[in-house]
């Protein structure tokens, strides 16, 4: 290994919901002293699992699976204490129809479609029948009674094509809140536990920079929601409402809704139902 790499390898999901964690990073420049890898959810959590970054984001299910290798960062994940915006069910029918239904999963996001599930399953009491395909909601709703969608493409289907083709649009964050009454976490920030144990100071310096970013963003989320408007489909009103509605914490509560989830679907998923969560130390 190159023990001559100074600057951290640091994931970035290129998702609208992690705009606010990186926006500030810019501002302040701090992102100079990251070597940034831009994906998807999944890549970015597959590379932070096979050492190919040394900190990032990673899905709350591909956390749980690994979490003997990891570290959580305290008080920063992207997460919703309620409905959340960008994790949803669009369906022709309503969700206690949907028993033997056909069920679109348009992404490989293993939270969301472990939470779809779980919320259809005992929540709702039905068991759809599900396959995965492409985040295209025309297609979904020719072949499928409904469709779990997340990220840009939910935010679409919420606020613009569910209301204009009549269709139900469930809110994932919100079902989850009234059934538990819990925030949800959708993914967590952590760092490699080789990576802490060979670079404790810089570690906690991502850390902070991450945390500082999170603050100035939200603080300045006006000018956050306007400069993503410019290149998203959706207005300003509507982005800073979506940042406003974004919980970036990580503190007990959402501590208590990760191990609410894992004590539900661990034993299904592949990690014990009462995994232990690792959280940097300051």
């Amino acid at each position: 290994m190159d023990n001559s790499r100074t600057r951290p390898r640091v994931g970035h999901i290129q998702f609208l919901n992690c705009l606010p964690l990186y926006w500030g990073l810019a501002r302040t420049g701090t992102l100079l002293d990251f070597e940034l890898t831009k994906d998807t959810p999944e890549k970015l959590s597959e590379k932070l699992v096979q050492g190919d970054l040394d900190i990032g984001p990673i899905t709350l299910v591909e956390f749980l699976k690994h979490a003997d290798e990891l570290v959580a960062f305290p008080d920063i994940a992207v997460g919703c204490d309620g409905p959340v915006m960008s994790c949803v069910i669009v369906s022709q029918v309503p969700l206690d129809r949907l028993d033997g239904a056909r069920v679109a999963l348009g992404s490989t996001s293993r939270t969301s479609v472990r939470l779809a599930q779980l919320l259809l399953a005992e929540k709702i009491g039905v068991q759809p029948s599900y396959y995965t395909c492409p985040p295209d909601l025309s297609l979904m709703m020719q072949e499928a009674d409904a469709a779990v969608l997340i990220g840009d493409a939910a935010l679409r289907a919420n606020l613009l094509d569910g209301p204009k083709y009549g269709l139900q649009v469930h809110d994932l964050g919100a079902l989850w809140k009234e059934w538990t009454g819990l925030p949800f976490v959708f993914a967590v920030w952590a760092a490699r536990r080789d990576y802490l144990e060979r670079e404790p100071a810089l570690t906690r310096k991502v850390h902070e920079a991450f945390l500082a970013s999170r603050d100035l963003s939200l603080d300045e989320v006006g000018k956050v929601a306007e400069q993503a408007a410019r290149w998203e489909a959706f207005d300003e009103q509507v982005l800073e409402q979506y940042f406003t509605t974004l919980d970036f914490r990580f503190g007990r509560p959402q501590l208590e809704a990760v191990r609410e989830f894992a004590r539900r679907i661990g034993a299904t998923t592949g990690f014990p139902t009462d995994v232990n969560v690792r959280l940097l130390e300051s």
